[in-house]
């Protein structure tokens, strides 16, 4: 009885263990690497909850992705500090790679002539 319980015990392993390696490699296919340097400029997403309270759009109009910034320093693997705007002073400037999107050219700001 030991050994039979033994026996089954090794094939749900063996299952697991098939089954685990089959939803890894579909699960690294899309996945990337994500890599900024300081003095990039990147976007930061929005959560839509805190988005609401900042930006005071809710829906379909909200933004996704503010800014951009420019990152100040790279903290550890996966973290990042970012410069940001006075208006957000109240908000943590350190961020994790997944709330990150590259910036890939700055938008143009056109500034008005004296007269």
């Amino acid at each position: 009885m030991f050994v039979e319980a033994a026996e089954n015990v090794a094939k749900v392993r063996e299952s697991l263990r098939i089954a685990l390696s089959s939803q890894k490699s579909y699960a690294h296919k899309r996945r990337r690497e994500l890599i900024f340097e300081a003095g990039k400029f990147v976007y930061l997403k929005v959560s839509s909850l805190r988005g609401t309270e900042r930006f005071h759009t809710r829906g379909k109009l909200a933004p996704r992705y503010v800014g951009p910034y420019k990152i100040k320093k790279k903290i550890g693997d996966l973290a990042y500090e970012l410069e940001l705007p006075e208006h957000l002073s109240r908000v943590y400037p350190v961020f994790h790679v997944s709330q990150l999107r590259k910036c890939l050219r700055l938008p143009r700001i056109r500034y008005r002539q004296k007269q």
